[in-house]
């Protein structure tokens, strides 16, 4: 039974898609594609199930992902593949304090998320925008919602509350966390590569354009440094992450920033790119002998050893280091310079491995197990699609949800 699911993941600076056959033994991905903006126009680059690049010159692009952007992809995905897709499954940043586990998209589920922009400006109404432009163009084709919020659902109390009047905690002002998606599936993935690690205390540190790490017992998590939106934790490409809020008073009351021009600095113009004043992109950094880009890496290493050791806390010990996305998968550098700085809590690094990219980049006598896994939103909102839809069951091995979430 063929079940083609497509998976549009909408990210703060690209759009992942991804086809699966859920009704296949084996869930490779048909096709992967990748969508990024920039002045100089949309890129688009697409690559099929053994890898090799797809021609996509003849599909024309807007300068964003919506409208006609959306339905011309559809369609060149379906010509691609040579069948239609069944349903569509779309990663929604922030899912509120409602929306635990995925959901069917609807006309009062699409209003009850855009309330919720305000707490994910650069994600929530993209990923909308686009599931909304399908809806219109194919009324019964069905979709899903897939949530980074809703793996870190079931903390304990005390961890996502606010230090605020509990009045704007009754109105849903709490932490929430996200890049559950990565952290759902690098859970799933772990408990294949080393059980014994994965039923204990991690830290995954999904370090990519956006940054944050998760603390993870038994493969549910327990804390993480994104708090509310997605601004806060470690330092990002250009997000500032955790910053003193008198700092933001300071400049309201200095600079006159109003709220438009502070969510500009603190989302678009501060983290990597503010720091070095030349680049959000890490590969660009350590290529230059700035000393402001220096010092923007090294900042960027401080803060996250640093949110590392504080979540060894929570866990109160620590069996495994598990690096991720774009530049945990791809800089030794950064990778090494980590776990430099926590040796004291016993990670020792293979320095052969680790420049070689793989896997398992722990010494033998490192204390912790230090892993490499690329990670996959993309088959995580297949599954979930596959899940809020109902839809025939994939291969019984493939990742699955902690089963003790709630449901919606």
């Amino acid at each position: 039974m063929t079940l083609h699911v497509l998976a549009v993941n909408t990210g703060s600076s690209t759009v992942k898609l991804a086809v699966f056959d859920l009704g296949a033994a084996a869930q490779q991905a048909l096709l992967r594609a990748r969508l990024s903006f920039g002045p100089e126009g949309p890129r688009f680059h697409a690559r099929d199930a053994d890898g090799e690049p797809l021609p996509s010159g003849d599909l024309v692009l807007g300068r964003g992902f919506e409208g006609d952007t959306v339905l011309r992809l559809f369609d060149w995905i379906e010509d691609h593949i040579r069948s239609p897709i069944a349903a569509v499954g779309h990663r929604v940043v922030h899912g509120g304090v409602r929306f635990v586990a995925p959901a069917v998209l609807t006309d009062e589920v699409g209003r009850a998320l855009e309330r919720l922009a305000p707490l994910a400006p650069l994600h929530q109404l993209p990923s909308l925008a686009a599931a909304f432009a399908l809806r219109r163009a194919r009324p019964h084709l069905r979709q899903a919602l897939a949530f980074d919020t809703a793996f870190h659902h079931g903390h304990a109390p005390v961890v996502d509350r606010l230090g605020l009047p509990r009045a704007f905690e009754a109105q849903g002002l709490r932490r929430f966390g996200f890049h559950g998606l990565s952290y759902e599936y690098l859970a799933s993935r772990l408990r294949e590569l080393d059980p014994a690690a994965a039923g204990g205390r991690v830290i995954a540190a999904h370090l990519g354009s956006g940054a944050s790490l998760c603390a993870m017992q038994a493969g549910r998590s327990i804390d993480t440094t994104m708090g509310a939106t997605p601004l806060d934790g470690l330092l990002m490409g250009t997000r500032c992450g955790a910053l003193d809020p008198g700092a933001i008073l300071f400049l309201q009351q200095t600079q006159g920033l109003d709220a438009t021009q502070l969510s500009d600095l603190l989302y678009h113009r501060s983290g990597l790119l503010g720091v070095s004043g030349l680049s959000a992109d890490m590969r660009v950094l350590l290529n230059s002998r700035e000393p402001a880009a220096r010092e923007a890496v090294e900042l960027f290493v401080f803060r996250v050893a640093r949110e590392t050791a504080a979540l060894a806390g929570t866990l109160e010990g620590l069996d495994a280091l598990v690096f991720t996305a774009g530049v945990g998968e791809n800089c030794p550098e950064i990778r090494s310079a980590v776990c430099e700085r926590l040796a004291w809590l016993g990670l020792a690094l293979d320095d052969a491995a680790n420049l070689r990219g793989e896997t398992k980049i722990s010494a033998p006598d490192s204390h912790v197990a230090i892993w490499v896994i690329p990670t996959d939103e993309e088959r995580m909102i297949a599954i979930h699609t596959q899940e809020a839809l109902g839809m025939a069951a994939a291969s019984a091995d493939r990742p699955r949800p902690d089963a003790t979430r709630r449901s919606t």
